[in-house]
């Protein structure tokens, strides 16, 4: 079973806690992976602290020391190069255990929609495996 989040961003670059819209749509008593998929190439997901909104601004703060907007380097002709970058750095996909209809993440864990040549409205896939579906 699948289902397609839609999130909107309001900057430029942006980290979007989307945990709670996740948990939302898993099946109550269902057992496996939840498995949250970005369909776009300038955008990710990862998984991080949820608690400090200042990780969010450091990793955002880092992404652009490692991939900087301006590059003069860039041959992409759409200009947006760094986004491609730090899409790669953070991922396309995040893979959640799944315990009985609940999300398995630490304490401090969120799953955020990563934004990186905003503002869009982007679409993410979530997906469910089921337990018997898995090979041990």
């Amino acid at each position: 079973m699948s289902h397609i989040l839609q999130v909107h961003t309001s900057a430029h670059a942006q980290m979007v806690n989307i945990t709670t819209r996740v948990a939302a749509l898993v099946p109550p008593e269902f057992n496996g992976i939840c498995v949250v998929f970005c369909l776009h190439t300038t955008a990710g997901l990862t998984i991080n602290e949820n608690a400090d909104p200042d990780v969010v601004h450091d990793l955002l703060h880092g992404l652009e020391r490692l991939a900087p907007w301006r590059d003069p380097a860039y041959r992409h002709t759409e200009g947006n190069s760094a986004a491609h970058l730090k899409a790669t750095l953070c991922g396309s996909s995040a893979a959640v255990p799944v315990d009985n209809g609940r999300l398995r993440l630490g304490t401090w864990q969120g799953i955020f929609f990563c934004e990186f040549d905003g503002p869009r409205s982007r679409n993410i896939l979530v997906q469910f495996i089921a337990e018997e579906g898995i090979d041990t």
